[in-house]
């Protein structure tokens, strides 16, 4: 079976996925943001922290409370950060035909770096969640496998947050 991490988008995209739904020899992966942790507010990942709801009218996973006040959602990647999750995700999840992870903002951070470093290609935040967890599904899954991560986006966009985030990674660290 074949790996084709992609990013879980925005409120209404399935991106890479509408090529390959029908393929059943495609494994699917979407990749949402972990943020800092999965606790309430530092983090978008719907499917590891949130319930079925409604938001903005359409039914869908949403980071909401128990009473179905929406929660404050973080991520490093400002494309990622919503409360909810596309109904077609929520949909081809609850067939079976998707499944999600999710990558932290550092992970997420250090894709980022890798891929600049290594390809000289600066990915969207969002992509970079991807390319993450790529690197774990390619060292459990071998040098044979074959896996197409979709690069949705140009990371210049998201320059001046990878470079506030270097920052404060460098003072939290002395000598760094």
């Amino acid at each position: 079976m074949r790996w084709w991490p992609a990013s879980a988008g925005g409120s209404n995209a399935i991106g890479i996925f509408d090529a390959f739904i029908e393929d059943r020899d495609v494994r699917l992966v979407g990749v949402e943001a972990g943020g800092e942790q999965i606790v309430r507010g530092r983090h978008a990942a719907r499917f590891a922290g949130g319930t079925a709801g409604v938001l903005q009218g359409t039914r869908t996973f949403i980071l909401q409370d128990e009473d179905g006040n929406i929660e404050l959602t973080h991520s490093i990647s400002a494309g990622l950060d919503y409360a909810a999750v596309g109904p077609e995700h929520s949909w081809l999840r609850s067939i079976g035909r998707t499944e999600y992870a999710y990558v932290s903002d550092s992970e997420a951070l250090e894709a980022f770096l890798l891929l600049a470093k290594l390809e000289g290609i600066l990915p969207a935040l969002e992509s970079a969640h991807a390319i993450a967890h790529a690197r774990a599904l390619a060292r459990d899954l071998g040098p044979n496998a074959s896996l197409l991560i979709n690069l949705s986006g140009r990371g210049d966009k998201d320059v001046h947050t990878v470079e506030t985030y270097l920052a404060k990674r460098r003072a939290a660290v002395p000598g760094e």
